[in-house]
C-alpha cells in the first residue's frame, strides 16, 4: 500500500509531458525544414546549431523551473548530440555552411 503511494508521487506530470512535447516540436520542424531545403553536406552543422540553441532554451526553462531535475537532464542531451553532430561533420562543411549567406548577397565587399 505505501510502495503504491511513493509511485504515485513520481508519476510524471502533465506540464512535464506538454514541455517534453514542446521541445520535440522544437527539434522536429526545423530539423524536417532543414533537411528538405539545405544541401545534404549542410545539414548536419545545421543540425548541431539547432540542438545547441535547444539545449539553451531547455536550459533557460530549467532554471525557471528548479524543481524540475528532468530538464536538466534534457538540455544536457541536447548539448551531448549537438557535440556529436559537431564532431561528424566534416570541417569544410562548417566552412561551406557560414560562407553561403555571404556569397548570396550582392553588396558584399570583395
Amino acid at each position: 500500500m505505501i510502495a503504491s503511494h511513493a509511485s504515485w508521487r513520481n508519476a510524471p506530470s502533465q506540464q512535464s509531458f506538454c514541455l517534453l512535447a514542446l521541445l520535440s516540436m522544437l527539434i522536429a520542424a526545423p530539423a524536417f525544414l532543414m533537411i528538405r531545403l539545405l544541401e545534404p553536406e549542410l545539414v548536419l552543422p545545421a543540425f548541431s546549431i539547432l540542438l545547441f540553441s535547444d539545449a539553451v532554451i531547455a536550459a533557460i526553462v530549467a532554471r525557471i523551473n528548479s524543481e524540475n531535475v528532468t530538464l536538466w537532464d534534457i538540455a544536457g542531451a541536447f548539448t551531448m548530440m549537438g557535440c556529436a553532430a559537431t564532431i561528424f561533420s566534416e570541417p569544410d562543411q562548417v566552412a561551406l555552411f557560414f560562407e553561403q549567406p555571404a556569397e548570396q548577397r550582392p553588396d558584399t565587399p570583395r
